[in-house]
């Protein structure tokens, strides 16, 4: 049975309404809770904390944890303390969506791909309460450094927050699991086939790497509406897609340069007026049943696990009730 999560990011509420909808999507079934890393936005590690201490079940993440921003040591020591704090349903992604984040604080986003390698191996030291090595590229630490604490798991998941052809291959070798934006969801196969790779390269068996793929969904009875509601996600994130897979939903950066200059001068809401009906496209809107057989049209892709962001519905908890009542029935 395919593995379910939420993803959650600040366009649909404030911290209390996130820990919310972290709550709602372990009643309504889902397995997992990931809430995204991004400079100046709510901080996910407190997040997490918060929807660790509501839940009982679910399993809860922080992904985009950025190696080029946060320190190793950090993310184990984060990590480390929410496994603790939850029983042992802690969960990261290192690394991140795009190179195109931290040059925004005079950072270069190109060593991204070889910081994350560098960065899960220690972490997974770390946690697994041996000395951190000390023959790293960009992290050399001196002789010694381990937790000083001991978390709940010695073992825990690592999935790594890749793009691209060579750094989502690159992650099938070394992560317990991938994190791939699926924008539009047809690039699908091709991600599956760029981790898988990577894992058979690096000696591994492909079917323990789990792919967990993320799509925009919005849901509601009335397509429209589910369409208007998902047009500011699509206007923040799109600008920031790669041509290949802009020209898989049949756009181009061209199509995008109105939506981008809207978004430096007048912010979000002015970018989402701006966001066509084919940039749509690019995400899952659509009644219960159409999202259910676009869905399931990625686990026949080999995704392995569904990880659902964006606005969700016109109701956020109302949405995933949704999704938990009437769209995962429907993967089985």
């Amino acid at each position: 049975m395919v593995v379910t999560s939420i993803r959650l990011t600040q366009f649909v509420g404030g911290p209390a309404e996130l820990v919310d909808l972290a709550v709602a999507a372990e009643e309504a079934g889902f397995d997992q809770v990931w809430f995204a890393s991004d400079p100046f936005m709510l901080h996910t590690w407190s997040l997490c904390t918060a929807a660790a201490l509501r839940t009982t079940r679910v399993h809860v993440g922080a992904l985009g944890v950025n190696p080029v921003t946060v320190d190793p040591s950090e993310i184990a020591a984060h990590l480390g303390t929410l496994d603790l704090l939850s029983g042992g349903r802690a969960l990261v992604g290192i690394g991140a969506h795009t190179d195109g984040m931290v040059p925004r604080l005079g950072l270069d986003g190109k060593s991204t791909p070889a910081r994350t390698a560098e960065a899960v191996r220690l972490v997974r030291a770390l946690i697994a309460g041996e000395e951190a090595p000390t023959d790293g590229e960009h992290f050399r630490w001196a002789p010694g450094c381990a937790l000083g604490f001991t978390p709940h798991r010695r073992r825990i998941p690592l999935h790594v927050t890749a793009y691209g052809e060579e750094f989502l291959t690159a992650a099938g070798g070394y992560g317990d699991g991938v994190l791939p934006i699926l924008f539009p969801p047809e690039t699908a196969p091709e991600v599956v086939g760029w981790v898988r790779a990577g894992a058979g390269a690096a000696g591994r068996d492909p079917s323990e790497v789990d792919v967990a793929g993320c799509v925009w969904v919005s849901v509601a009875d009335d397509p429209a509406e589910a369409g208007d509601l998902i047009r500011p996600t699509i206007a923040f994130f799109g600008p920031y897609l790669s041509e290949r897979e802009l020209a898989v939903a049949g756009l181009g950066p061209d199509d995008f340069a109105p939506v981008t200059a809207a978004m430096r001068d007048g912010g979000v809401e002015a970018a989402a007026r701006l966001v066509t009906d084919d940039m749509l496209r690019l995400a899952v809107v659509g009644t219960p049943d159409e999202v259910a057989a676009r869905l399931a049209g990625l686990v026949d892709a080999g995704v392995t696990q569904l990880s659902i962001g964006g606005p969700l519905g016109p109701d956020p908890a109302a949405a995933i009730r949704l999704l938990g009542e009437r769209v995962l029935p429907a993967l089985g």
